[in-house]
């Protein structure tokens, strides 16, 4: 995209920022405290500068500062530089880690463009409690620096059970089981029919036998081994993530 002097621009290219408005021509935004306070006090912009906005429905947009206030710093949309995009029909469940692990996932998953997050309650989490709004913080700043047109879904903690039992069966559940016989799960992957999925990962500790059990049950359950080696939950979320995306996903 081409530049100016006017660009607020990063290392990555030009700023970008997530809006809850409605993005048409000529309209005009008015930035919130968080907002305005990083594009008046971080990037030190003026009236004329130019960035990009998305809201995840209408497109991204190229807009222009039009004022800058103590409390409010104002955008007016200039014309619209891309057309609403999806990304694939995935989600990604996953038992509650320590916040700094967790962060990392919500950021990366959200960069490997997974559509939902759905924090389950497993015998074993530890964690007690799910800040959603530190989720949906992460999410929103990966979409901003990853070039997505959407933030993924953040959905509210649910017990393991309770979730399963409301399932709907049409979305393939990738369950990445280290007792999962060895094979790849590429190749199980290759083997199945396209639908929406999901994958499931576990806390720390792993999964409870009898969670296990419960979840070869289920006949849209799809056990999955991720390789000979113990991983991390994060690390074990993301490789799940790369391998459906290279297999099934907008990678191939």
């Amino acid at each position: 995209m081409p530049q100016d002097d006017h660009d607020l621009t990063h290392p990555g290219g030009l700023t970008r920022l997530y809006v809850e408005n409605p993005l048409s021509a000529g309209a005009d935004i008015a930035l919130g405290e968080a907002q305005t306070h990083f594009l008046a006090h971080v990037l030190r912009a003026t009236a004329g500068d130019a960035l990009r906005v998305f809201n995840g429905r209408d497109g991204e947009w190229r807009a222009t500062v039009k004022s800058v206030a103590k409390r409010a710093v104002t955008l007016t949309l200039d014309r619209q530089t891309r057309e609403q995009a999806g990304v694939p029909d995935l989600w990604l469940v996953l038992a509650p880690i320590k916040k700094t692990p967790l962060d990392y996932i919500v950021q990366k998953a959200t960069e490997l463009g997974i559509a939902r997050l759905q924090p389950v309650i497993t015998r074993r989490t530890i964690v007690e409690r799910v800040n959603l709004d530190r989720m949906r913080a992460n999410a929103i700043e990966a979409a901003e620096q990853s070039e997505r047109l959407s933030v993924p879904d953040i959905a509210e903690p649910c017990d393991l059970t309770k979730l399963l039992s409301a399932w709907n069966p049409e979305r393939q559940l990738m369950f990445c089981d280290e007792a999962a016989a060895a094979g790849g799960a590429v190749a199980v992957l290759a083997k199945t029919t396209p639908s929406p999925w999901a994958i499931l990962t576990g806390p720390e500790g792993g999964f409870d036998p009898a969670e296990r059990e419960m979840l070869r049950r289920q006949s849209f359950v799809v056990p999955v081994s991720l390789g000979p080696r113990i991983m991390r939950a994060d690390t074990a979320a993301l490789a799940a993530l790369a391998i459906w995306q290279s297999t099934l996903g907008d990678w191939n």
